[in-house]
């Protein structure tokens, strides 16, 4: 299901007259897309939002005791990065707007498609490692639905929310690496360090919690 327009409805090609109706196969490329539009907005305005807000804030880290004075740019791009998680929905919103395609399996199908693209040899190693982070997410999705609680999904939605999010990055990033090894190369090595070891620390707490621990969380 990722990206792959066909001649009715790709950008630039021949669109179907407003005045007639769309044919079967019409139809249902525009419920393809319309479904990618659905879930492919929340995730990428609610990540793109948090990363952005880890890199201001790290880089008036870089910048010590000058990073928050007015005189240096980062503290404006701390707080124009900390305004896009609120006024562009808040990251709690878009995990909203995203479960269902968690629950549902649109972003598994989206990994189960990327997985079965052929990558250059020298990102197998990275293919191999993504492949795995795939795996501890769609085990933390069954796990969740096994337990048939709401309250239990809901504790948990932030973190499936983030899994998904690094889990197609990693892959549409070595798809791009794949294609452009000196573009991209680096970035996907990079980022597949990075998201692994986000993916490994949702798992963790997902797989070792349990729904009578919600009193718990609603006692804190």
């Amino acid at each position: 299901m990722i990206v792959r327009a066909g001649p009715g409805l790709q950008r630039g090609g021949d669109f179907p007259h407003p005045t007639r109706k769309l044919t079967d196969e019409e139809k249902a490329e525009l419920k393809l897309y319309n479904k990618l539009a659905s879930a492919g907005t929340p995730l990428t305005k609610g990540m793109n939002a948090e990363y952005s807000n880890i890199n201001s804030y790290d880089s008036i880290q870089v910048h010590g005791g000058s990073g928050y004075m007015l005189e240096y740019a980062c503290q404006r791009l701390y707080r124009d990065a900390r305004i896009t998680s609120i006024y562009e929905g808040t990251t709690q919103l878009q995990v909203v707007a995203a479960l269902p395609h968690i629950t549902t399996g649109t972003y598994t199908s989206m990994l189960d498609e990327l997985e079965a693209a052929a990558v250059a040899p020298e990102f197998e190693n990275l293919k191999a490692r993504a492949k795995a982070m795939d795996d501890k997410f769609k085990a933390a999705i069954d796990y969740v639905k096994a337990a048939e609680n709401n309250e239990f999904l809901d504790l948990c939605s932030r973190r499936l929310y983030e899994m998904a999010g690094n889990c197609v990055m990693a892959q549409l990033l070595i798809r791009d690496a794949s294609a452009n090894a000196e573009l991209f190369g680096k970035s996907a090595k990079v980022y597949l360090n990075l998201a692994e070891a986000e993916v490994m620390k949702h798992s963790n707490f997902i797989m070792d919690l349990t729904a009578e621990q919600i009193a718990d969380y609603k006692q804190a």
